[in-house]
């Protein structure tokens, strides 16, 4: 009991020394070396010294890694700054952006997943951030969405195959090839590939204003139209990738589901009606069949 009241009554100094202007860090680190002091007298104390110690220690080692990567991250983007490469990849992005905006999402998806390729979250941020969302914005995607877009996919670059470092973590529990895993992780993931495209779409899945919706239904109607439409696209590429609804899918039901949900996520005249009659035509027929193969098999 009396261990405790020195530790609290020791944290609550530390806190008021460190939030207090002007108060010197020596009295800091004698009020730690107090507490270490008189956690050493006691079997518990000692114990909790034992795990401090070793979670600093883990701490470093966790740090370590990622200083490093930043470290070369920092490298990589003074690299492409003296060379004007990002301006270049920059300007390809906003070119086709004029004609088709589709064409330069496509071309930052595949940017930014082969810049995330084998480098850490806060990295793999720090340089799409720095090269792909800017592009995007200057092409009227709203800030946060494109800086989301581009980050998301350098995030995807780790279950996209060949390189797939989630796959490579998973292949020796798993005791299976990495590529093996990597394809069908791509696979079972494939809607988080166009995820990022309803976003762009329709901003109002982030919250974001700009959304076309938004002007015809009021701004919160849009965000839950958006969350709708993502749920059903998501449905269907599911259904594309795992072949499987009320009974197996076939070729034709999985290419139809394909297409109703590359018509929601698309931008033109009429997309979202016709994709979700196709949508509905398909899962009516799939029901159908399956329940009629149901009853004959009883």
């Amino acid at each position: 009991q009396t261990l405790r009241v020195i530790f609290w009554v020791g944290l609550g100094l530390i806190a008021t020394a460190l939030f207090r202007e002007g108060m010197d860090i020596r009295i800091v680190a004698g009020l730690i070396a107090v507490l270490i002091l008189a956690n050493a007298f006691t079997l518990g104390g000692r114990t909790t010294l034992a795990v401090s110690r070793d979670a600093l220690a883990d701490s470093a080692k966790t740090a370590l890694p990622v200083g490093i990567a930043c470290a070369i991250v920092g490298t990589i983007i003074g690299l492409m700054t003296q060379t004007g490469i990002g301006t270049t990849f920059g300007a390809w992005i906003i070119g086709l952006g004029q004609h088709s905006l589709f064409l330069a999402l496509i071309l930052t998806m595949i940017l930014s997943i082969l810049l995330g390729t084998g480098i850490p979250t806060i990295p793999t941020y720090i340089i799409v951030a720095a090269l792909a969302a800017p592009a995007l914005e200057k092409l009227g995607v709203p800030l946060i969405v494109s800086h989301m877009f581009a980050f998301y996919y350098g995030i995807m670059a780790d279950l996209s195959p060949p390189v797939a470092l989630a796959a490579l973590a998973a292949a020796p529990i798993a005791k299976e090839n990495p590529d093996k895993i990597g394809w069908e992780a791509m696979r079972v993931a494939l809607a988080g590939y166009v995820i990022p495209f309803i976003a762009v779409y329709s901003p109002a899945l982030m919250l974001q204003p700009g959304d076309p919706m938004a002007n015809v239904i009021g701004f919160w109607p849009a965000v839950v139209y958006a969350m709708f439409k993502a749920t059903i696209a998501i449905g269907l590429f599911g259904m594309v990738a795992i072949g499987y609804l009320f009974g197996k899918l076939t070729i034709l039901e999985r290419v139809l589901c394909f297409g109703a949900a590359v018509l929601l996520f698309g931008e033109f005249a009429y997309s979202d009606p016709l994709g979700y009659a196709l949508a509905a035509a398909v899962v009516l027929r799939h029901w159908l069949a399956a329940r009629k193969a149901e009853t004959a098999a009883a």
